[in-house]
């Protein structure tokens, strides 16, 4: 029986070219957007926002990352009653607003981008430009 697993995660270079990718993008749409990555483990692995960003955005982005990594799907996919239980359940470590994508490289879940700052609708377009533009499976 083993006694170690061994898992992927994202790198701190790949991490930061993505936050920088994030927020760079929401600029280039007129929205000052914060963005987080983590790690499978929903570890803070990178973290950016742009000046004029609102406080709650901060959080939010990373409570997108958060889910996106834990579930390994974009936010916004949860209905009826367990959209409030999970985020209930884990203390709001979670949340089902749009705008936070799993990263995926190489077939493998290597941690979760969220951004925040602007509709749910904007966050996702933005997180997802941003994957494309550094790479990454969408």
């Amino acid at each position: 029986m083993s006694q170690f697993v061994e898992t992927a995660a994202v790198s701190h270079a790949a991490a930061q070219r993505l936050v920088a990718a994030a927020v760079a993008e929401g600029a280039s749409r007129g929205i000052a957007v914060a963005a987080a990555v983590v790690d499978p483990a929903m570890a803070l692995v990178a973290y950016l926002r742009a000046d004029g960003t609102t406080p709650h955005s901060a959080e939010t982005s990373r409570r997108k990352a958060n889910t996106s990594a834990s579930t390994r799907k974009p936010t916004g996919w949860m209905q009826g009653d367990f959209a409030l239980a999970l985020p209930l359940g884990t203390g709001n470590l979670v949340t089902n607003i749009r705008g936070g994508h799993p990263l995926v490289a190489e077939g493998k879940n290597i941690g979760g981008l969220g951004v925040a700052g602007g509709a749910p609708d904007q966050d996702a377009e933005i997180a997802e430009a941003a994957l494309a533009r550094e790479g990454f499976e969408c």
